[in-house]
């Protein structure tokens, strides 16, 4: 299956909003980013990555490390819940990591 297919199919039934943010992941090859973006203003409310930053380990702790980091970002911006906007990468691995250490922190999807 096409990962640009599934991207699309993933972001037609997701949808930030202002009560419900989106939260969004990007796994490049060496950096995990996170942001968390409400649709209806088009912006980006939180914002959190490994570029940059002396995070190490494999990627799958660094998304762990992610996660909770956008998490105590949300806390501070006053956002509860999200709605987990995983694109074209499937619930599993890394994508699962950092989705538990953002649950552990207090975030809600």
């Amino acid at each position: 299956m096409d990962k640009a297919f599934r991207a699309k199919r993933t972001r037609a039934k997701i949808h930030g909003t202002s009560d419900r943010p989106r939260l969004t992941v990007h796994f490049s090859n060496l950096h995990v980013t996170a942001q968390i973006i409400d649709d209806d203003k088009k912006a980006t409310l939180a914002y959190a990555t490994t570029v940059g930053t002396k995070i190490t380990g494999n990627k799958t702790e660094k998304a762990a490390q992610i996660g909770a980091e956008i998490a105590k970002k949300a806390k501070t911006a006053k956002i509860s819940k999200v709605v987990f906007d995983r694109g074209s990468k499937l619930y599993a691995g890394r994508m699962n990591a950092l989705a538990e250490a953002a649950r552990k922190e207090g975030l809600e999807f």
